[in-house]
């Protein structure tokens, strides 16, 4: 990885919001904006602009069923970015 993708990832990751975020969905669990939102306690606009942020990055994986949109943690490209968060978390 280039050192621009590394400032991004860092940014993301230096939020404490997305780092909830991930910290939740570290399980592999499929979750809805509502169910991450009640879970780590931010506002539904706050948890979707993290949501944004942390899949433009690549760092999540969306599908549409049931009526909405399902997110789970894929960081099958960022093996390095794992293993770090597998330490925090």
């Amino acid at each position: 990885m280039n050192m621009k993708t590394w400032v991004k990832i860092f940014k993301a990751l230096g939020n404490e919001g997305r780092l909830k975020i991930l910290k939740l969905l570290f399980d592999g669990q499929e979750r809805t904006v509502t169910e991450i939102k009640d879970s780590i306690g931010i506002s539904l606009k706050a948890t979707s602009k993290h949501l944004i942020a942390l899949d433009n990055l690549g760092f999540l994986e969306s599908s549409g069923k049931k009526g909405g949109v399902w997110y789970k943690i894929d960081l099958r490209n960022y093996l390095k970015v794992k293993e770090i968060l597998r330490k925090i978390f």
